[in-house]
């Protein structure tokens, strides 16, 4: 990765979760000569847990509508040409499940273990875990969304 990449000013990230290793960032860089563009990172936990590889794609003003049509047309192929029968929102479901388990487990966290009736009839785990355990238990729900 350049040095003059850190340079440049962040105005816009967004991330997107794939799997249990991987992981896209878009990002939105401002230059110095007042222009934008746009970074696409795929960052992929190394399967010895010694860190992460990344990949990076630069994307200029200019290719944005190419870029951008190229791609959709490419998806549209595989999801209509090729994989017609496929559940595609089967993903976003699991996705959706995930961060709503996520949101019940750090608030019976944060409420010190006293969930209600309710929400003990679906969560089982009252003690707040340590950042390992968070990260080891959200692999396992992601390993559910990968391809």
């Amino acid at each position: 990765m350049a040095n003059e990449d850190f340079n440049r000013e962040n105005v816009y990230s967004s991330k997107v979760r794939a799997g249990k290793r991987r992981t896209y960032f878009f990002d939105v860089r401002k230059t110095k000569g007042e222009d934008y563009y746009i970074t696409i990172t795929e960052s992929t936990r190394k399967f010895n847990d010694d860190g992460y590889e990344r990949h990076k794609i630069f994307l200029y003003k200019e290719d944005f509508n190419r870029f951008m049509n190229s791609l959709n047309d490419t998806v549209n192929h595989v999801k209509n040409e090729l994989m017609p029968d496929f559940d595609y929102e089967i993903y976003e479901r699991r996705q959706k499940e995930w961060e709503e388990s996520l949101e019940r487990e750090a608030k019976e966290a944060s409420s010190g273990g006293e969930a209600s009736s309710q929400d003990q009839t679906t969560q089982t785990t009252t003690e707040e875990p340590s950042a390992e355990q968070t990260e080891s238990s959200s692999d396992d729900a992601d390993e559910n969304l990968s391809w």
